[in-house]
Order: structure tokens, then sequence, then C-alpha cells
């Protein structure tokens, strides 16, 4: 009896840390949508299927994207419909521009605020801070987590691709916001920072009270490549510059950089017999295509 007791709890034991994460949650720059990409056979109808299967296979509970023009946004909800968003365009605050959305699993979150602020001096209205060469806007919104009974706030952003400076000072001013909003509850903030892990900007993230690189608190980690890939099948690099920090309240289980990759079939493409296998078994030739010029990272957290 002893023996089958003690058995029963091994298992259970199993089953409970297969199923220890809390929050599967994920930052994904997707490439704004424009023609020179289509012309080059990375066009968004052809990569938003990806990207909406990919998101849905890895079950993210609560993702952070960016470069997502108005219409990106349509296609993405219509492909998700299982979650909801927050963000307004950068440009006007409403529609135009670049949205820094919040998407987050409907039946898993209440939304208990939600709002944005540009990443400029003045931080009310669409302006360039700095020495930024674009407006720039950060997204937030607070929620409570309706199956762990837990807040949390989640902010996300995309920093200037020009402006040390108006990196370095976004930087400050989110952790400022922070600071007056969030209290003792729990924070995640996600991005394309534009800056990787050797920069100031960074630093200022990673080493503050406030924050932490998921990256470097992960107990496993799964990085066969930086985070900016260029279209480029073949390109490799170190530097992560989409990141995911979280505060103290989270542990942080598993972090991932995916290199998910897809295949168009090139025009003249012919069916193939493979090396010695049955001749039932084909290939052709094709090109590697990626989902974004920029790869997702994911996270597998747990409260604290």
């Amino acid at each position: 009896m002893k023996k089958a007791m003690l058995l029963v709890a091994c298992i259970m034991l199993c089953v409970g840390a297969i199923n220890a994460q809390d929050l599967t949650v994920g930052s994904y720059n997707v490439r704004y949508n424009n023609q020179d990409d289509a012309q080059k056979g990375n066009g968004w109808n052809k990569r938003c299927p990806v990207i909406v299967n990919l998101i849905q296979f890895n079950d993210f509970d609560i993702v952070g994207a960016q470069e997502v023009l108005h219409n990106q946004l349509g296609d993405l909800l219509n492909g998700l419909p299982e979650y909801m968003h927050v963000g307004v365009g950068r440009d006007d605050g409403k529609t135009e521009g670049e949205y820094a959305p919040i998407f987050y699993k409907k039946d898993r979150f209440k939304l208990l605020s939600s709002g944005h602020f540009w990443l400029a001096e003045q931080t009310d209205h669409p302006n360039k801070g700095w020495d930024a060469a674009l407006p720039r806007i950060c997204t937030w919104a607070q929620f409570r987590d309706k199956k762990k009974k837990k807040k949390i706030w989640f902010f996300n952003l995309h920093m200037d691709h020009v402006g040390v400076e108006a990196r370095r000072q976004s930087a400050k001013l989110v952790l400022q916001k922070i600071k007056e909003m969030c209290g003792k509850d729990a924070v995640i903030l996600t991005g394309d920072f534009n800056v990787d892990q050797t920069h100031k900007s960074y630093e200022l993230l990673a080493n503050s009270d406030i924050l932490s690189d998921s990256y470097v608190k992960a107990r496993i980690r799964y990085e066969l490549n930086g985070t900016f890939n260029a279209f480029k099948a073949n390109q490799m690099t170190n530097s992560r510059i989409d990141h995911i920090f979280v505060s103290d309240k989270f542990v942080v289980d598993r972090y991932g950089i995916l290199t998910d990759s897809y295949r168009t079939p090139k025009d003249s493409s012919v069916q193939l017999q493979v090396g010695d296998f049955p001749k039932e078994v084909f290939s052709m030739e094709a090109d590697v295509r990626m989902p974004s010029d920029h790869y997702p990272v994911k996270v597998l957290l747990n409260y604290r």
C-alpha cells in the first residue's frame, strides 16, 4: 500500500512539473507590411498565416508585438479569435502608423486598465523624442489573471533604431512609469529595444532594481541564434535585440528564441526523388523563408 501511494505521489509530482508554468509570454516584431518585402517573396500575405500558426501552436497567454500596421492588426485578430488586444498607432494615437499592441487570451485575463505613452519628452501625444528618427510608443495594460488570481502589468514597446540618446532616455522613462504605476504588482516588459545585451540602454533595464532580463534568469535556455535575421536564412548573430524583462514576482523557468522558418516552392520546381528513400517519398526545390525579419522570444514564467 505504501509503495502504491509513493508511486502515485511520484506521478503527481511529474505531472505537476510538466504543467508547472503559470504563464507563457512572447515578444514578436512581425515586420511591417510593405511592397519591397513582397517583391522579394516576403509579403505579409504569405507570412501572416505562419505567424498566426506559430502563436497558436506555442499557446502564448500574452504577446507583445511590434511593427504592426492597422491592416496587419485586423489580419492577426481575424486569425486569432481567442485573443483580444490593446494598443494604438504611433503616428496619431488612433490607427495611423505602427502599433506596439498587446495580444492576450480573453478567457485568461480580465483587462483592468490600459493606455500608452510616447517615448519622448512629451509623453501624451505623437512626437519624436530626443534624437529619435521616428515617433516611438509604449503600450501598457493592467490585467487580472483569472486562472491564478494575480494582478499583472504588461508593457510593450519599440525603441528607436537611430537615436542612442532616445533609447537611453526611453529606458529611464519606462522604469519611471513602472515605479509610478505598478506598486508591488508583477510586471512584464517586452519589446524590440534595437540594442543587444552589450549596450547601455539595455543595462539600465537589466541592472535596475525593478526588472531583470528573462534570458539571464532562465533555468533552461534554448538559444540557437540572436533575434534578428533580416529575412536571411543563413545569417547568424549573437545579438539579442528583442527582450522580455520581468520583475521579481516571477521565476523564469525557460527562455527560447524561436528560429522557425517555412518554405515556398520555386516556380520551376519539380518533384525530386530523395536519396535512397522509397519511390513514394519526394521533395521539390524551395526557398527558405522567415515569418519575419526578427525571431520571436518565448518565456515560461511562474509566479512567486
